[in-house]
């Protein structure tokens, strides 16, 4: 499967969805921003690829990250970001969303297992009920201590600043 059929809109994973659970293959759902994608990413994605068959990843669009983090996110555009995901090998398909939550995405698609990182509690982890009312399971996963997009994107400002005092350019 080449990156590009990877890259789904919503009505495509649907269907996608559909036809991998009618050949008796477990979907399993994540989401997030993976805006600056790093080792806790990947570590993070072969572990909820470990527990099914399938690894759909639902995108927060750009308009969705700048609503939820502020004016000077995302760093990498959707696009980017669909095509970074999409070239991962545990990663099946990509689908992005607009709205704040993939509440909607996810009572769409109805995957068997939806997965997220351990910094969520269940009971917030957008679109839980849905899956758990349609049979499905709902997970979270340890995250790879000190790896985080806000961190790395710190350390560069730090770095740029240090750069700056150091140059007598400030």
């Amino acid at each position: 499967m080449s990156n590009s059929k990877k890259l789904l809109n919503r009505k495509e994973a649907l269907e996608k969805v559909r036809k991998w659970q009618a050949s008796g293959k477990k979907v399993v759902f994540s989401n997030g921003c993976f805006d600056i994608l790093h080792a806790g990413h990947v570590e993070y994605l072969s572990a909820a690829k470990a527990l099914g068959d399938m690894l759909i990843i639902g995108l927060n669009s750009d308009a969705s990250i700048r609503r939820l983090k502020g004016a000077n996110r995302p760093v990498c555009c959707e696009s980017d970001r669909a095509s970074v995901l999409s070239a991962l090998q545990m990663v099946d398909g990509v689908t992005i969303f607009n709205e704040d939550t993939p509440e909607e995405l996810i009572g769409i698609l109805l995957p068997d297992m939806l997965v997220k990182g351990s910094d969520w509690a269940i009971e917030q982890i957008a679109g839980a009920k849905a899956v758990l009312d349609h049979g499905g399971s709902v997970l979270t996963l340890p995250l790879l201590e000190g790896r985080s997009t806000t961190g790395i994107i710190e350390k560069i400002l730090q770095l740029h600043t240090k750069s700056s005092i150091g140059s007598g350019t400030d």
